[in-house]
């Protein structure tokens, strides 16, 4: 099926009115386009450490939506326009033309799936669900993921290499917290490594249901393993909730500018000689990582690196 795209440009101040008109009319699927840089809250949110170079913000924002070829677009097209011309009588909307062009339906949803492929870190299989293990993993730990809508396929640098530091430091008698559990990979696997029990945490919702669903189809029992919804660093409600110098290791693979604040508190959770393992540090923050880790009292056992990425392990003496 193809798609019309219409593109309005408009001024970066009244995207969210056009964008807010566009839904009265029942339009769905809106994107936005500007080169308005991220604030410091948005990029907490959004886990972004490496920036893009945008150009110059000029106060141009682009507000995209899509009509099926079968609908009535011009009618759709005259309501736009009258209501893009209501919102010029009291605000200042740019230049407010619209340009079209199509483009083919794709499967969103699953296209990302084609480049998910099965794949070892040592001896440990990952693989998402449409692919059947091999007989070549017969003795190794296999576990099975779908990241869903929730980051974390194992794929990436910077969960092996946390993934490699579980190896070293999780036994039977581990309780293991999983801060910004993601998909729940690295939970998964500290469990299927021996530790007695693990609790993930997160801020986005769509962690918690991805995490559930790989729990459930990796055989985990539901009384070794739970996820929790919030901030962990800023909650103190859910600290006591996730509970005081009660693990062994904490395991943190996000970002760096979010490591050094949980630097801060991470050793409420830890128990004397735990082990605090990190990662999703790109080289350039490894400086500020260690330097944030050394200032809280923690003892730096470990530095690795797999390409640009570098992985910091502690202790709490």
């Amino acid at each position: 099926m193809k798609w019309n795209k219409y593109t309005i440009k408009t001024s970066t101040e009244a995207e969210d009115l056009v964008s807010g008109m566009l839904l009265e009319l029942g339009i769905e699927g809106i994107e936005i386009e500007d080169n308005v840089p991220l604030s410091e809250e948005d990029k907490k949110t959004m886990f972004i450490d490496i920036l893009p170079i945008l150009p110059p913000d000029e106060g141009v924002g682009y507000v995209s939506f899509y009509l099926d070829d079968g609908e009535d677009n011009e009618g759709m097209l005259v309501k736009v326009r009258a209501e893009l011309d209501e919102l010029r009588s009291f605000a200042e909307i740019g230049e407010g033309s619209i340009t079209e062009s199509q483009t083919e339906d794709k499967d969103w949803i699953n296209n990302w799936k084609e480049f998910f492929k099965t794949f070892e870190v040592d001896d440990i299989v990952i693989r998402p669900s449409w692919e059947k293990t091999d007989e070549s993993h017969q003795g190794k730990i296999v576990i099975q993921i779908d990241p869903g809508t929730a980051f974390g396929t194992g794929m990436h640098e910077t969960t092996q290499l946390c993934i490699r530091q579980l190896k070293k430091y999780v036994n039977s008698d581990t309780r293991l917290l999983d801060v910004g559990c993601g998909s729940g990979i690295l939970s998964i696997i500290g469990l299927k490594l021996g530790a007695a029990e693990a609790l993930g945490t997160d801020i986005d919702p769509n962690a918690i249901t991805a995490t559930y669903e790989n729990i459930e189809v990796n055989h985990v029992p539901a009384d070794r393993f739970r996820v929790l919804t919030g901030n962990v660093i800023e909650d103190t409600a859910l600290q006591e909730e996730v509970g005081l110098e009660k693990y062994d290791v904490v395991v943190a693979n996000i970002l760096a500018d979010i490591i050094i604040p949980l630097s801060e508190v991470v050793s409420r959770f830890l128990k004397k000689g735990g082990i605090y393992i990190t990662s999703g540090i790109i080289n350039t923050k490894e400086e500020a990582v260690v330097k944030a880790i050394k200032e809280n009292g923690l003892e730096i056992l470990e530095i690795t690196r797999q390409g640009e990425w570098v992985s910091v392990t502690a202790r709490k003496n």
